[in-house]
Formats: C-alpha cells, structure tokens, sequence
C-alpha cells in the first residue's frame, strides 16, 4: 500500500534544483511518480507526485522545511489518492495559434468547460513570428472528452469558435 504526496516548489532557477530534490526524495524511500518542470522568467517551477510506503512519504514531508531553506524555494505539499482513470472519457490533443493578445487562455478553457471537458495538461508560450516579429501565441493542451459526446460536433464547434475569434485551432485524437 502506498501513499501520495504532491509537492510544488517555486524559487530562482540555478543548476542542481532537480538532483538535490531527485536525491532527498530516493534517500526516503520514494518514487517520483509523475512530475512537471519549467522555467519561467528567472524563476525554477516545479510539480511532482511521489510514492511510497506510508512511513517514507512521512518522512520525505517532514524533510521538505529544510530542503525549502537550504534550496531557496516557496515549497507546498499536499497528500494525494492516485487518479481513478476515467474510462468512459477520451483522451484529445488541443493546439491553438495566434496572434498574442490578453484572454486567449480564458477563452479557450471557457469553450470546453461549458461543454464539461476537463483539461488535464496544458502549456502556453510566446514567441515573435518569423520576418515579421509579430507577437504570436501557442497553446497546446490535453483534454478529456467524454464518451458520449460526438467528436464530429465538438471539432466543428471548436472550428467555428476559432474562426470566430481569429484563433487557429486544431483538435485531434491523443496519440501516444
């Protein structure tokens, strides 16, 4: 039986973050489960989950105020069950293009929300467009689109909506 532990760490990004965190969580005994990483700005961000045995997940919470000083970082934990898989949702990619203006993100999370599909991973950027260097935006994100919803009348919706907007959106099947 193990339990779960959801860690996030925030702080000034610098060489070795990860092995001294990758590190503390082997020496208790844990398992890093899943996890994301970036950095933004100058700033390190962190997202993981661990496992393990009861008493090596107590005792990896109980390491993290002194990793929290020693690597400078904002450190929040939380425990955690493992996800129940929803088998009666299929898995989508979203990618959008354009240009870079204010709301993009709301917009496009609003659309799927009011249709009940939950976005399980997302990632944003900008960048400036070749020759030109107008500010452009990308967004690519994983949704989870239940069973019963016709796939056929979701992309033709999220299609209008792009246009409607001036967006360039694809919506496809997840292919791992």
């Amino acid at each position: 039986m193990s339990d779960y532990l959801v860690i996030t760490a925030l702080g000034k990004d610098r060489p070795g973050i990860v092995n001294e965190l990758s590190k503390a969580i082997a020496d208790s005994g844990c398992n890093i489960t899943d996890s994301r990483m970036t950095v933004l700005g100058g700033e390190f961000a962190l997202i993981l989950m661990i496992a393990g045995a009861p008493k090596s997940v107590s005792e990896m919470e109980g390491r993290l105020p002194s990793l929290e000083k020693a690597l400078a970082l904002t450190v929040v934990a939380k425990r955690t069950q493992p996800r129940d898989s929803a088998k009666s949702m299929m898995p989508y990619a979203v990618d959008v293009v354009s240009m870079d203006h204010p709301g993009i993100v709301h917009e496009v999370a609003q659309f799927f929300s009011q249709r009940g599909i939950n976005i399980e991973e997302m990632e944003t950027g900008t960048y400036s467009a070749a020759h030109t260097g107008t500010p452009m935006f990308s967004l690519h994100m994983t949704i989870s689109v239940p069973a019963d919803q016709q796939i056929n009348r979701l992309r033709e919706a999220f299609t209008g909506f792009c246009d409607d907007i001036n967006l360039g959106g694809t919506l496809e099947p997840l292919r791992h």
